[in-house]
């Protein structure tokens, strides 16, 4: 009862919908640097634990005791969200979907997807389930990156393991004539969802670029939570 309570009440749920996060290829965060797209990636990552799937977090940008606080910190602001729960309770579950989770650190330099390919071939070589969803954080969008997109395409194909980016955009820079900002217009077709995350006033709207007819969504988040605002 209590993860149906937390899924329910997660921004992902609203935003993207629980069934519709590992539906197709590549998603993307988008947001000028410090909005919050690693917060709404760990928001993410959260929903898929807390509907008993395991994830994987890869990182180019903060060691992994960073990214471990964000969720254990994501964790408990869904549960403040929910209203009053038995402390031991929300202990209890927390001690139970974190093991699913597992984060790897890379640098841009250190960062290669035959690591990510062997680690999910010891998986699968162990007859154990796969990750619904790996987490990107960090990929340089500003960079050609097509041939490391396409061997993340691989990976999705082989393993069915739906993957989201973070994509860095820039306040100055206009976006394409079809609506996306530069880092993603060049590789919109790999792309199955997009959200921007956009601050105005004090909280930021997510804008949903890119999801079938979804597409123009916007709900507006609390930024130092990234709870729903009401």
């Amino acid at each position: 009862m209590l993860k149906k309570d937390l899924i329910l009440k997660s921004p992902v749920e609203k935003a993207i919908g629980i069934e519709n996060i590992t539906l197709g290829q590549f998603g993307a965060v988008l947001s000028r640097a410090g909005v919050g797209k690693t917060s709404f990636l760990v928001q993410i990552g959260l929903t898929q634990l807390l509907a008993d799937q395991k994830i994987l977090h890869v990182s180019l940008d903060d060691p992994m005791d960073k990214i471990n606080l964000r969720y254990d910190e994501a964790y408990t602001n869904l549960v403040d969200n929910i209203g009053y729960v038995d402390p031991q309770k929300a202990v209890r579950l927390w001690e139970d979907i974190c093991p699913n989770k597992v984060g790897i650190s890379y640098t841009e330099a250190t960062f290669n997807t035959d690591k990510i390919k062997d680690y999910l071939k010891s998986f699968k070589k162990s007859d154990l389930a796969l990750p619904s969803v790996i987490v990107i954080d960090g990929l340089d969008f500003d960079k050609d990156i097509a041939s490391v997109l396409e061997e993340l395409k691989e990976l999705n194909q082989n393993f069915g393991v739906f993957i989201w980016f973070s994509m860095k955009s820039h306040r100055d820079q206009a976006w394409s004539e079809d609506g996306f900002p530069v880092q993603l217009a060049s590789v919109k077709n790999l792309f199955d969802k997009a959200i921007f995350l956009n601050p105005i006033d004090d909280k930021i709207e997510a804008v949903i670029l890119k999801d079938g007819d979804r597409t123009h969504q916007k709900y507006k988040l609390d930024p130092a939570t990234m709870m729903l605002a009401e």
